[in-house]
């Protein structure tokens, strides 16, 4: 039985969709049979895997729909051992199509739920913000992984995010569990970046990753590329610590690596 993590933050530029993409690839290269569901009507994920998003006809926007089946929608990626269900700028009106409808937040749980027995771990990249989108992922998710970046408004949100996790929890997801808190974009050369690990640590102790993830300007190139960091640049400090992070994950789960 698979692993669903959520990973999710509703301020951008956190890293969201860069850790989701280089854990995804990463834990492929473990051996792990990965699937990425990209949730975000920005369809970075999916670009960044080497899909072009013009061509995208079937994805996430249908699975929500329940006008197919998820496994439909699933398409190979040239990551090793990653399947993608990609995003379109369509997902946008989701939002408002989903309103009237009953059971609303579980329309991703119940899509996916077949796809569990055929998956190590299957990993929604959620949009930037705590509306529909993001609650079914929220709700379909067994954990979720929050990426915080090591600058100045790092804890801005946070507690909103949290509270938003505590409620899913009470009303609609009682078994989702709080994987961890990543820090991004650090840079060890500034004293911010420094001060915010130590806050964050201070806080949040035990639910803070080990693995930090680095400033990297081949993390940067790579999706534009439309590679992982694995892909693009195998040797470099991002690709290392993605690498890291998905070891610690498994050990985490308790996996052997």
């Amino acid at each position: 039985m698979g692993k669903i993590i959520a990973i999710a933050n509703q301020k951008g530029g956190v890293g969201k969709t860069t850790t989701t993409v280089n854990l995804a690839a990463s834990l492929g290269v473990l051996e792990k049979k990965v699937l990425l569901i990209d949730a975000d009507p920005q369809a970075n994920a999916t670009s960044g895997l080497g899909i072009d998003v013009d061509t995208v006809e079937l994805g996430t926007y249908q699975v929500l729909e329940h006008t197919k089946l998820a496994r439909e929608t699933i398409i190979k990626t040239s990551s090793p051992n990653v399947d993608l269900i990609p995003s379109h700028i369509d997902l946008v009106a989701i939002e408002i199509e989903l309103v009237d409808k009953e059971d609303r937040e579980y329309m991703m749980k119940q899509a996916i739920r077949e796809l569990k027995e055929e998956y190590d771990y299957i990993l929604i990249d959620c949009a930037p913000s705590l509306g529909l989108l993001t609650l079914n992922a929220l709700t379909a998710a067994d954990s979720v992984i929050i990426p915080i970046q090591c600058e100045y408004f790092a804890l801005e949100g946070l507690g909103k995010l949290l509270n938003t996790i505590k409620s899913v929890q009470r009303i609609h997801n009682p078994d989702l569990d709080i994987e961890g808190l990543l820090l991004t974009m650090y840079d060890s050369r500034l004293r911010l970046s420094n001060q915010v690990v130590e806050e964050v640590k201070k806080h949040f102790s035990d639910m803070v990753f080990d693995t930090i993830i680095q400033r990297n300007v081949r993390l940067g190139e790579a999706p534009s590329y439309g590679e992982s960091i694995i892909k693009y640049d195998a040797s470099s400090k991002g690709a290392i610590n993605y690498l890291n992070m998905a070891n610690e994950l498994l050990k985490k789960n308790k996996e052997k690596v």
